[in-house]
């Protein structure tokens, strides 16, 4: 199993968006000496606990700040940008990373973005958009000469050489044929995992609760299957909450007391709620969605507590959902007490994971 980070990235309100991205920064830099091997940056445009409008900016100094972690958008939402642009920034930061790019990508699940760019995201506008959208740039990335795609919400029209080719489309990515693609899922049978695994691209999942994670992985195998490919488990991504201290005491206390529980309290359950959401962040039916806490969750499905209690949380959660080959750590902001969090970004790195890869090796025939 490897080992990344997600970074919504969130903030508290009162956060100015330099000193948000000043942790931000912090965080990626620590994951990179301590030898995670990714990490993903979000996109909102009208949600105040994630005020990133532009992950590639802060990929971008990031790459500068760091020198082995792979970096990507976590993720683009594909709706919201004209895909011939994209196609070139990306193909851009491509060639400035040499390799350490992944490209994220998903279609939006927030309403308020959906108003902001007048997109039907209750009639699945967003889905479509998101699909038509990624065919255009990979055919905008393979076209070797005139290309023109005439879709639904964009018309592309990659030109033939001009003014004694002086002006042609030349811009393809670094990597070839492209960077790695991942792509975010939210909904229970995720019509965008569907599409990640059509395409063999990398599925990236957030651990509500296993019955919720189940119907990702089931949708991808599906739709992988159907496509002739072999989903292949080390590929999917999924996100979780995780806080290791010295005690199970100890974490608790900086995970309930620290941002974590505030985010939680104050911006996460009550978004939830209002989606109709909650009733997938439990698998217990005797567990009504209004009685939900971020206490109920540190003892049911976070990560948290000493190295030997998250060890084996971590353990039981391959388990419950079959396998998987990287955890996402969900990053917080914990800016004013840095100390803790970066102790436990330390001790999940080079205590946990090691007893957990060790856990999950083959017995010898």
């Amino acid at each position: 199993m490897q080992l990344g980070l997600f970074m919504m990235p969130t903030h508290p309100p009162e956060r100015s968006p330099y000193d948000g991205a000043q942790w931000d920064l912090q965080m990626i830099r620590w994951a990179d000496e301590l030898g995670f091997d990714e990490a993903w940056i979000g996109e909102h445009f009208t949600a105040i606990w994630e005020p990133v409008p532009a992950p590639d900016l802060l990929i971008a100094q990031a790459l500068l700040q760091t020198s082995r972690i792979k970096l990507a958008p976590g993720a683009h939402l594909l709706p919201y940008h004209h895909p011939a642009e994209l196609a070139a920034r990306v193909a851009y930061l491509d060639h400035l990373a040499r390799g350490r790019f992944m490209f994220g990508i998903g279609s939006s699940g927030l309403p308020s973005d959906w108003h902001l760019f007048n997109v039907d995201g209750a009639a699945g506008e967003n889905r479509r958009m998101t699909a038509e959208a990624l065919e255009i740039i990979l055919r905008i990335w393979e076209a070797e000469g005139e290309m023109r795609y005439e879709g639904q919400y964009w018309t592309v029209h990659v030109p033939p050489p001009m003014v004694d080719g002086l002006l042609y489309h030349h811009l393809k990515p670094f990597q070839k044929p492209h960077p790695p693609i991942g792509i975010a899922g939210l909904s229970p049978r995720s019509d965008t995992l569907r599409l990640a695994g059509e395409r063999g691209f990398i599925p990236m999942s957030l651990n509500l609760s296993p019955h919720y994670i189940s119907t990702h992985w089931e949708v991808y195998e599906e739709a992988a299957r159907a496509a002739g490919r072999d989903p292949n488990r080390a590929s999917w991504r999924i996100v979780r909450e995780v806080f290791v201290a010295e005690t199970d005491a100890e974490a608790r206390r900086w995970c309930l007391e620290g941002n974590m529980g505030r985010q939680e309290r104050e911006y996460l359950l009550p978004l939830f709620r209002a989606f109709d959401f909650a009733q997938w962040m439990t698998s217990d039916p005797n567990v009504s969605p209004a009685d939900l806490t971020p206490e109920y969750f540190v003892d049911h499905g976070w990560l948290v507590g000493s190295v030997e209690t998250v060890t084996e949380k971590l353990l039981e959660m391959d388990r419950q959902v079959g396998g998987f080959g990287t955890l996402l750590v969900l990053g917080f902001d914990y800016a004013d007490q840095p100390g803790p969090w970066r102790q436990s970004m330390e001790v999940l790195a080079r205590e946990v994971m090691p007893r957990v890869n060790r856990a999950l090796q083959p017995a010898p025939a």
